[in-house]
């Protein structure tokens, strides 16, 4: 009975501590958004989040405000003999591959891109998926049928965004537009607010009325200017409609969160497997958002017509081209 008693005791220090010896080691690298971009990052740190406040595991995060710096971050990281590091970012996809290779017995997962090694899960996003369906409402909310489309650096990813969108808007209107312009070449590109918010103003100069940010902190400046000029803007990633109520008409959402807490959770259960993973919508990993901040300005119609190509997309039935797959955008 005593050794019964006992057993539970320590049970309960273990909970109450937050950290047993079976306990992963865990940690998470942000890219050079940082943590609280309001977009991309924010939404792995609200994943890693719940799944503390879930099993009372604690984990480690770093940020990477480059490349180079990256793979010091892992490495750094990887001699502390990590069970698992959760990478947020492609930039951090060529750290990932070489330290995973340097630390075999060190599991890695990187969000939004791949890397090869037995010990590493990649996890990508049918980007060009939840990016249709926020075309498709853009261009029934637009007035002018002029789109924008604000990236952050040219390179294939963002490329899938916008192929995308501009795929859903000229599917539901021949007479869309879109208008592209990305903020720069090197990964500051991710946190200039001030240039997402020129680029913003030029786009509404040409008759756009309405934007599609997908620049992590750079979008913030879209979505501001948005609002100032009585425009409508997209978010990206997180459900962004909160920060511009009115304002911002929906959002792309990437479920970065759920990515991050699921690794962590398999590593918890030892059920986590090395692999690449691609989610869509049929596998829950894009879609758009609706919510109390954005309910006014998503009509009926809007509503019914992107529900139905959601269906549509899922089951089938409508094909959205995948940019990175070497076909050229169709549109």
């Amino acid at each position: 009975m005593k050794i019964k008693q006992l057993s539970l005791t320590i049970a309960a220090m273990c909970v109450a501590a937050g950290a047993c010896a079976a306990d992963p080691k865990l940690a998470i690298v942000y890219d050079a958004g940082g943590k609280f971009d309001k977009s991309f990052n924010q939404s792995a740190s609200e994943g890693a989040a719940r799944f503390k406040k879930d099993t009372n595991i604690s984990f480690l995060e770093a940020q990477a405000s480059s490349d180079t710096q990256a793979e010091q971050v892992l490495r750094g990281l990887a001699r502390k003999n990590m069970d698992l590091i959760a990478s947020i970012g492609f930039a951090q996809t060529q750290a990932v591959q070489k330290v995973a290779k340097e630390f075999p017995k060190v599991r890695f997962v990187l969000i939004d891109g791949v890397a090869q090694g037995a010990n590493v899960n990649s996890i990508t996003f049918k980007e060009e998926e939840g990016s249709y369906l926020v075309g498709v409402a853009g261009v029934m909310a637009s007035k002018s049928k002029k789109l924008g489309f604000i990236g952050g650096i040219d390179i294939p990813l963002i490329r899938t965004f916008a192929c995308g969108y501009a795929q859903g808007a000229k599917a539901t209107d021949k007479k869309a537009e879109v208008f592209q312009n990305m903020v720069g070449t090197t990964s500051a590109a991710w946190n200039d607010p001030a240039k997402g918010g020129e680029l913003a103003r030029s786009q509404f100069e040409r008759g756009v009325d309405v934007v599609f940010a997908v620049a992590g902190g750079s979008g913030m400046g879209t979505l501001q200017t948005a609002k100032e000029k009585g425009k409508l803007s997209i978010g990206v990633d997180s459900n962004q409609n909160s920060l511009y109520p009115g304002s911002v008409l929906t959002s792309m959402v990437k479920r970065i969160d759920n990515a991050v807490y699921d690794s962590f959770m398999q590593m918890k259960n030892g059920t986590w497997k090395a692999g690449v993973l691609a989610k869509g919508l049929k596998e829950g990993g894009v879609d758009w958002a609706l919510d109390e901040h954005n309910r006014k300005l998503i009509t009926p119609e809007i509503e019914k017509k992107v529900l139905g190509v959601r269906k549509d997309i899922i089951d089938g039935k409508v094909k959205v081209i995948d940019y990175r797959t070497g076909n050229s955008c169709p549109v």
